[in-house]
């Protein structure tokens, strides 16, 4: 891929991610009483939780619009990712209902298997990592180096040779 096409993808991906947990956060505020089975048992003051993780879904799909707060933004919704796979399991294998979520495994085995894939498209878009499309020598983010890469004289990168895809 060339690097405005990564750089398209990266925003476009940044944008829909946006919105995707920007919508989410709005349901837990919203319907957080809903939510509440959906915790496992071992959950401290689970509806705080819940407002919280809303609060925090809603902040990083701001920080991921904004070139300031982006890369926190990725890091904090990939963990986020982590942090709610314990009651995206449970939801699946008690079989909890919650109105208007199916409770079969046409849903909940994509969703379970495509939790890592949220984690690493919180990390791409945020310009965190760039597997797997990273030119050749750069492994995560910004000027990292591989083993086969030696640094040019001096140890800087010459202005010509950006160290990341630059996006607005």
């Amino acid at each position: 891929m060339t690097d405005p096409a990564l750089a398209t993808g990266r925003r476009r991906l940044r944008y829909g991610l946006a919105a995707l947990y920007a919508f989410i956060g709005i349901v837990h505020l919203a319907a957080t009483d809903a939510m509440l089975p959906l915790m496992p048992g071992w959950v401290l003051a689970p509806r705080l939780v819940i407002l919280v993780t809303g609060l925090c879904e809603i902040a990083g799909a701001i920080g991921l619009l904004t070139r300031q707060f982006r890369r926190a933004a990725a890091i904090g919704l990939a963990l986020y990712a982590v942090c709610v796979y314990p009651a995206n399991l449970k939801h699946a294998f008690a079989h909890v209902h919650i109105d208007g979520i199916p409770d079969s495994w046409w849903y909940h085995g994509p969703r379970l298997a495509f939790q890592p894939v949220f984690v690493w498209a919180a990390l791409w878009a945020g310009g965190l990592i760039d597997w797997p499309f990273r030119r050749r020598g750069r492994l995560f983010g910004a000027g990292a180096k591989t083993s086969g890469d030696a640094p040019p004289p001096g140890g800087v990168v010459p202005r010509d040779r950006p160290a990341t895809i630059q996006e607005p």
